[in-house]
C-alpha cells in the first residue's frame, strides 16, 4: 500500500558553504526520494523566527534563528512512499555525534546546531512548511 508524501528539506548554511548540496541531494535521490521543487534563497532572521516559532520558548530559539539566516540555504520539496519518517531516517540525529553511519548528519554535520539539514518532523508541520517557502 501506497502511502506518497511530501517533506521539506532544507540544507542548512554550514552544508552550503562547503558546497554539499549536490552530494547530499544525491544521497536523497538514491533513497528514491523525488525533488519535486528546489531552490536557493538567504532568509531574514525574522523569517526564520516565524519559521521556528514552534521552538520560540526554548533556550536555542534564538541562536537557532540567526544561525538559520547565517547564509544561503536549499529548501525542497521531497516526496516518496512515507516521506517525512524516510527523510528522518536518512538525516539521522539531531546530534551528528549519536546518528548512525550512513545519514546525512553523521557524514557531513559538523555539531548539533551545524548539522547540515533540517527535515519536517510530521505530515502536517510538512505542509505548513512546504506553504511557507513555496507559497505559490
Amino acid at each position: 500500500m501506497n502511502n506518497i508524501q511530501k517533506t521539506l528539506s532544507i540544507i542548512k548554511p554550514d552544508a552550503v558553504e562547503r558546497n554539499l548540496e549536490n552530494e547530499i541531494k544525491e544521497m536523497f535521490l538514491k533513497k528514491g526520494f523525488h525533488i519535486l521543487r528546489e531552490k536557493k534563497i538567504h532568509i531574514e532572521k525574522s523569517e526564520a523566527e516565524k519559521f521556528y516559532k514552534v521552538h520560540e520558548t526554548k533556550p536555542f530559539y534564538n541562536d537557532l534563528c540567526s544561525y538559520l539566516s547565517s547564509g544561503p540555504i536549499v529548501v525542497m520539496i521531497l516526496q516518496k512512499d512515507n516521506a517525512v519518517l524516510a527523510n528522518r531516517n536518512l538525516m539521522g540525529a539531531t546530534n551528528p555525534k549519536d546518528a548512525l553511519d550512513g545519514t546525512i548528519r553523521k557524514k557531513y554535520g559538523i555539531s548539533i546546531d551545524k548539522n547540515s539539514v533540517h527535515g519536517s518532523d510530521s505530515p502536517e508541520n510538512a505542509q505548513i512548511e512546504i506553504d511557507f517557502f513555496f507559497k505559490d
